[in-house]
């Protein structure tokens, strides 16, 4: 199986869970929780919020 991480918190996904969000313009988006899913869409940046490990 391929490993894919949380776009926006980069978690490991376990196969099976989570959500794929494809663009228009192609770019695929992999989310673990809504709670990154909606973050990502409000325009927030992962460096700047706590929980989120691509900051650490």
């Amino acid at each position: 199986m391929e490993e894919r991480r949380c776009s926006f918190c980069s978690t490991k996904i376990t196969p099976g869970t989570g959500k794929l969000y494809a663009k228009k313009d192609g770019t695929v988006y992999y989310f673990c929780s809504s709670k990154c899913e909606k973050n990502m869409r409000l325009g927030r940046v992962p460096r700047k919020i706590k929980w989120a490990r691509k900051g650490a």
